[in-house]
């Protein structure tokens, strides 16, 4: 595949702008500088200002998921994460790992691995989950004290979560579960109703700051292999 065809589906940007970007000298094959767009990508290492880009294979994306968007499939009647992605992608059944509500932004990770995408969801792997909360309510130290010990819910109590006090309206939460409208519950017991709830951080990555909402990129092999390693796999070569 050519290299400004490898690096533009790779989501690092459109194909007008990768070629620029190899003419100006930010990207090496084999640790390599090349200038030619059309250069032969097969089996070789690909770097974009010193970050790795993921190898031909599994596909990891990054998408920072904007409100009002279903985490599924397909949906008859609303849009869904995956009308966001170009066609080729949804084609190599690239699919969300868990979900996010329609209303709740932020990280959201795909891929075409499913047992990579099962052990990361797991409870049994303990994969860290970072949101953002705006609240109605007083978030106070009890507030802090209640989710470490963990929140009785309804039909089960939440396992021990640390949140982070920002101001009295806003909170850091970190969870290692992921059950239906989990964090909103946990909040909304305490007398706390979320109004705004955005993912931060999924496991061992963040959300890239320069993806406005709606936008995607794919993952580095970096941080695909942070990914292998934090379910407990080894990254695939």
């Amino acid at each position: 595949m050519r290299l400004d065809r490898y690096l533009a589906n790779q989501g690092a940007g459109s194909r007008k702008e990768v070629q620029k970007w190899i003419r100006a000298g930010r990207v090496c094959l084999e640790g390599v500088l090349t200038r030619d767009p059309g250069a032969e990508t097969m089996g070789k290492r690909v770097t974009l200002d010193g970050r790795e880009m993921a190898l031909p294979g599994e596909i990891h994306l990054m998408l920072n998921k904007p409100a009002g968007f279903l985490t599924a499939r397909e949906d008859s009647r609303q849009r869904t994460v995956m009308d966001l992605l170009p066609e080729e992608m949804t084609a190599r059944g690239c699919m969300p790992v868990g979900r996010l509500d329609k209303d709740t932004t932020g990280l959201l990770l795909l891929t075409t691995d499913g047992v990579l995408s099962h052990r990361l969801i797991s409870p049994k792997r303990h994969v860290e989950k970072v949101y953002l909360a705006r609240v109605e309510g007083i978030l106070t130290p009890e507030t802090e004290a209640l989710f470490a010990r963990g929140v009785p819910l309804k039909d089960f109590t939440a396992l021990p979560a640390k949140l982070e006090i920002l101001d009295s309206h806003t909170g850091r939460v970190t969870v290692h579960e992921g059950k239906y409208h989990q964090v909103k519950r946990m909040f909304g017991a305490c007398g706390c109703p979320v109004l705004q709830l955005e993912r931060e951080r999924f496991g061992p990555l963040e959300m890239d700051p320069k993806l406005s909402p709606g936008a995607w990129r794919r993952l580095t092999g970096e941080e695909a292999g942070a990914l292998y390693e934090a379910a407990g796999m080894e990254a695939p070569r």
